[in-house]
């Protein structure tokens, strides 16, 4: 696991040499908890909690108009940007930039980061699973079987008797 994070960080320290206006670099899990941050001055817990909120109302906002899946989320503010991008279905990417980004090149880098991470975490929630599967399986205890009973309601005969029945009878002539 730890490993897995490490290459996590690689990555985002290479996204940050390869856009040098970027200030910070998170990957955070569907939850908003940090998986690995490389964000100097700023509080990587609080930002990672605030991106997994802002990435469920955008998730909801995206659905509602029909504009399917959450792939990025873009806020600018008087200083600089906050980009998000989706990092496979169990993590995203925050990205603290200057104004002076040149924004599609942090698209285009971001959402490349993305996509490596996502590869990367997939790769993480792998492990336990195969870690699970390579284990010897225990042979279950042998044990009797109790006999099943039927759950289904019993049918109440003193309900029908009572009910008044409507007859319908025709003639022909």
């Amino acid at each position: 696991m730890a490993a897995a994070q490490d290459a996590i960080l690689e990555e985002l320290r290479r996204l940050r040499a390869r856009v040098p206006q970027l200030t910070g670099a998170l990957a955070a899990d569907a939850d908003g908890l940090v998986l690995a941050q490389d964000t100097p001055g700023v509080d990587p817990q609080a930002v990672a909690a605030l991106t997994g909120t802002t990435r469920v109302l955008a998730a909801q906002l995206a659905d509602a108009t029909g504009q399917g899946d959450l792939r990025e989320l873009l806020v600018r503010g008087v200083y600089g940007y906050v980009a998000t991008y989706a990092a496979g279905a169990g993590a995203v990417i925050t990205l603290l930039a200057q104004d002076r980004v040149n924004v599609g090149r942090l698209h285009l880098e971001g959402r490349r980061a993305g996509a490596r991470i996502a590869e990367l975490v997939d790769n993480l929630v792998a492990e336990p699973t195969e870690a699970i599967a390579k284990a010897p399986a225990k042979p279950a205890p042998a044990r009797a079987r109790a006999a099943r009973t039927s759950r289904a309601k019993p049918v109440d005969t003193g309900a029908a008797a009572t009910a008044p029945t409507a007859a319908r009878t025709t003639t022909e002539s």
